[in-house]
């Protein structure tokens, strides 16, 4: 009787087992873990994707070790190449760019990109933050080429070279170049003297209409802005940084020693500002 009884029990467990093995390979694609981990999805806000917008003497490289520690960090990003023809022109362009992304936007701008972000981002709801880095943040009105002499500092005036470019209507522009002796100096004091050759061979000029045009829309005064003072600007003066961003209430860092390129020679800094932007609006 004790060994039937051993038997019979062996016989119903290896049958439960059956039983149950029958019922996994049987059910659905998508169990109940699947549906908790989709309810769980939907909880969460996504991230904003981030744009980052070069200004002028550069181009969208000068981002790369940005947008590896955003990468890193999960962030969708964009970094758009900036026509650099005029403040209409380049926040039409950009302003087209951001409608193109779906979601949440966090907008950064370096230097003369600050002003185009500000004209790009206006009327777009779904840009939920600004990001100034070592740069203009111009208000309705203002032209950047007074605003650039309001504090002293800047050794671009003394660096550019102009360099007149026919328009298709026939009239001549001019084009801003920093020249080559004066590059490092004007630009990018704390990086590498072989860096910086490079990038003043491969510069971007921009037009010289850019210090003279109107700024058509102030977005920081609808879209809360952080920003980031590069302590030892030799481009946009220090002092002309934060008057910037203290009207604009922006949560500001500085970085101590940095010159006009703080998120080339000091990427992670950089970043971490962009990322509490993103957090703070997300």
């Amino acid at each position: 009787m004790q060994v039937r009884r051993t038997v019979t029990r062996r016989r119903a467990l290896v049958s439960g087992v059956a039983a149950a093995a029958t019922a996994a390979l049987l059910a659905p694609t998508g169990s109940t873990a699947s549906a908790a981990d989709h309810t769980g999805d939907r909880s969460k806000k996504p991230k904003p994707t981030v744009v980052l917008v070069h200004g002028g003497f550069a181009d969208a490289s000068g981002w790369n070790g940005v947008v590896k520690r955003l990468q890193h960090d999960g962030y969708e990003t964009i970094a758009p190449a900036n026509p650099l023809r005029g403040i209409p022109t380049d926040a039409t362009y950009i302003a087209s760019v951001l409608r193109s992304i779906e979601g949440p936007i966090v907008l950064v701008g370096h230097s003369y990109g600050g002003a185009v972000i500000t004209n790009a981002a206006a009327g777009n709801p779904n840009v939920k933050a600004l990001v100034y880095v070592a740069a203009f943040a111009p208000d309705k009105g203002e032209q950047l080429g007074p605003l650039l002499n309001k504090f002293p500092g800047s050794l671009i005036g003394e660096s550019v070279q102009e360099v007149p470019y026919p328009n298709p209507d026939g009239t001549t522009g001019i084009d801003l170049y920093l020249r080559a002796d004066k590059f490092r100096a004007a630009f990018a004091a704390d990086l590498p003297v072989s860096t910086t050759r490079v990038m003043q061979a491969t510069q971007r000029p921009f037009a010289a209409s850019s210090l003279s045009d109107v700024t058509q829309d102030a977005a920081w005064r609808t879209i809360p802005s952080w920003a980031v003072v590069a302590g030892n600007d030799k481009a946009i003066p220090p002092a002309l940084e934060r008057w910037f961003y203290q009207r604009a209430g922006s949560h500001v860092i500085e970085i101590k020693g940095a010159s006009h390129v703080p998120m080339m020679s000091h990427p992670n800094t950089t970043a971490q500002q962009i990322e509490a932007a993103a957090k703070a609006t997300s």
